[in-house]
């Protein structure tokens, strides 16, 4: 392991302990500095997220900031809302998909940076 990609790993743990999507910082490692191409690295995300997501929900549970009440409707949307996203991926090119990812993450920072709140 390299300091780089020790210290990326790091601030995407980080960054997704806070729920700010800590999947982005790692995903832009992996396609910039690693040449895994967006699909590869999204996989890799994937995996990533998950003893960091475990690790987070046991915390935020502990501290009673999860309300379980909620749980049922976002795990079924979001269970149906993978399966679509799964066969959309796989009709899409890379390089395209890489240029929406892009666009997603500018349409974000510039939506929180305008926002009043």
């Amino acid at each position: 392991m390299t300091v780089l990609t020790a210290f990326f790993s790091f601030a995407s743990g980080l960054i997704c302990s806070m729920g700010f999507g800590g999947g982005s910082v790692l995903i832009i490692f992996l396609t910039s500095f690693m040449s895994f191409n967006q699909k590869e690295a999204q996989g890799i995300n994937l995996l990533f997220f998950i003893p960091c997501a475990l690790y987070s929900v046991i915390k935020y549970r502990k501290e009673g900031l999860i309300d379980t009440s909620l749980l049922k409707p976002f795990i079924i949307c979001g269970l149906i809302g993978v399966g679509i996203g799964y066969m959309i991926i796989n009709l899409i090119d890379g390089n395209f998909l890489r240029k929406i990812f892009g666009i997603f993450l500018v349409a974000m920072g510039v939506r929180d940076l305008l926002s009043k709140k």
